[in-house]
């Protein structure tokens, strides 16, 4: 337990029947905020002359915190800081600032830390926002909950990374407002300026070209509203000529119209919007981001759209262009910039953990890259949600015609360490002498094709639990439907990634893939092929680097 800092003698604690409150002149960077689980959510209000209101709930410990979150006083330096709370008054006077972050010393190498998925610091995360690549820089926004870490109080966070892999997260970006909490969105970077944001900045040469970001605002209803940066994505403006850009939902009847996703359509000229509303992805045109038309509506889609381009079999001159919702189910089509014509579909290439994965914005070499949220919990942590490994999408010809293929970005083979080769085909007895040294608790990357002899089950586990369980008879792998592309083919190609709480598969070179959590047990039996004379080959293992 942290002793009560010198500077709570100086500060100002009113007590009332209603609520609690506590006063400080900012002079550290964070505030250290307990929490607890045993008690109710109870409403935190920030106020500060000049500053944004911002009200949160939180669960503020009275007594021993289960953990510890934070919030970053950057914006109120030198300010006085005015908190009210309407829990315990025992509660609020726990909190207090400094220039760490309570167990900062332990941060990215706690026991349950994955070590190459990139996690917040501390609380909530789930939809990854506004992917976009600009000046060479990835950007990863996604939803956040600071305050615990169960989902609540939306804001935006942010990452960012030069290569995909090391992420080095910044603070929130959007907090919660008059018209909600901040739900998804998307962001774009308007070169020809448009939009008519881009400015000069004080300190910086020249006119700065704005980022544009469009999200939801969730309150009595959803709103879509838009949002821009001068300093490359760290600081963000909320539109103030005319708050919400697009309300639409008395036409819809529907409190459900949101995750609004930007792009731009080269041969048209013009914004595209694409958002979901109701039972469908919505179609809106725009010529400078702000005043926005309804175009069409394609039915099918629940939540986070996405939209975009591909070459079949990378042949530029034959192109199909692919819609997704958050689940993942995807149908292709044709898109003449207002009207998306679906002409196959749908189709699911991924499942398990993933949910609401969008794409990135502007990648500098053209490819289609594609990150996910992974529903996976992080047991003892302070933080949990995660977000799976980038991964670039294809389109190839299959025999039942162009399928979309997912397989981990090339940027992810800098992390892999040889471990063990095969140099010839192996029981599953043999393979397993060979896996029963691993080190299970450090990263492992694994590729193997499975070849069958019976059309019965067989699989890999590892300490117990199915990460592999294909079963040729009934066409299911890990429960889900899935049959060869060659009818009658015994083998299965797999490519796992195993962090500390998590397993990512894909299979057959991308074709299909899915994730899970990884069960933590004191079954200490490592990794076990299993199943009725089934042959090993090709076995590889590496380990994996942490990205921390």
């Amino acid at each position: 337990m942290n002793p009560l800092p010198l500077f709570l003698l100086s500060t100002f604690i009113s007590l009332t029947s209603q609520s609690s409150e506590l006063t400080l002149k900012v002079k550290s960077r964070y505030l250290n905020i307990p929490v607890s689980h045993q008690t109710e959510r109870h409403r935190l209000t920030f106020l500060s002359k000049g500053m944004d209101t911002l009200s949160v709930e939180a669960r503020l410990a009275p007594g021993s915190p289960d953990y510890w979150v934070f919030k970053d006083l950057s914006a109120y330096q030198g300010r006085s800081l005015r908190l009210v709370y309407d829990g315990p008054a025992e509660a609020l006077s726990r909190v207090f600032q400094a220039d760490t972050i309570v167990g900062q010393s332990a941060m990215y190498h706690e026991p349950n830390r994955p070590q190459f998925h990139f996690t917040t610091r501390r609380g909530w995360i789930n939809d990854p926002n506004g992917l976009v690549w600009y000046d060479g820089e990835y950007h990863l926004y996604y939803q956040h909950n600071p305050y615990e870490r169960e989902w609540g109080n939306m804001h935006w966070g942010h990452a960012v990374s030069r290569d995909l892999l090391h992420w080095q997260e910044l603070g929130d970006v959007l907090y919660p407002d008059a018209l909600g909490t901040m739900f998804s969105g998307s962001a774009v970077v308007d070169y020809d300026n448009t939009s008519g944001f881009a400015a000069k900045v004080k300190g910086q040469q020249g006119i700065q070209t704005p980022m544009v970001f469009a999200y939801t605002n969730d309150g009595a209803w959803e709103t879509q509203c838009i949002a821009y940066s001068l300093d490359h994505g760290r600081t963000l403006h909320k539109y103030q000529g005319g708050q919400p850009v697009i309300d639409s939902h008395q036409q819809w009847q529907s409190h459900d119209t949101r995750d609004p996703r930007l792009l731009w359509y080269a041969p048209g000229s013009h914004w595209v919007m694409v958002l979901n509303e109701r039972n469908g992805h919505s179609i809106y045109t725009s010529s400078n981001l702000r005043d926005w038309t309804y175009q069409s509506h394609v039915t099918g889609f629940w939540e986070c759209p996405d939209l975009f381009e591909l070459p079949v079999d990378g042949n530029p001159s034959h192109t199909l262009w692919v819609m997704y919702g958050a689940s993942g189910t995807y149908m292709l089509g044709h898109f003449d910039g207002r009207v998306f014509t679906p002409v196959a579909g749908k189709y699911r290439y991924a499942t398990g953990s993933i949910y609401a994965a969008q794409t990135i914005t502007g990648t500098p070499d053209g490819r289609r890259i594609q990150i996910g949220w992974g529903r996976i919990a992080h047991p003892g942590m302070p933080f949990n949600g995660m977000m799976l490994l980038p991964t670039e999408l294809t389109l190839r010809t299959t025999p039942d015609g162009p399928r979309l293929f997912s397989q981990p970005v090339r940027e992810v083979q800098s992390l892999l360490h040889s471990l063990f080769t095969a140099q010839s085909d192996l029981t599953e007895q043999q393979a397993n002498e060979h896996l029963r040294a691993l080190p299970y608790q450090s990263g492992l990357h694994l590729q193997v094709r499975l070849s069958l002899s019976y059309a019965t089950s067989a699989g890999l586990r590892l300490n117990g639990q199915n990460i592999v369980d294909y079963d040729l008879n009934q066409n299911t792998l890990n429960g889900q439907f899935y049959s060869p592309l060659t009818p009658g083919s015994l083998d299965l190609d797999l490519d796992i990634y195993i962090d500390r709480t998590s397993v990512e598969v894909f299979v057959d070179g991308g074709r299909y893939s899915y994730s899970l959590e990884r069960h933590l047990t004191d079954n200490h039996d490592g990794l076990q092929f299993w199943g009725r004379e089934t042959t090993i080959r090709n076995l590889h293992v590496d380990t994996v680097s942490s990205i921390w």
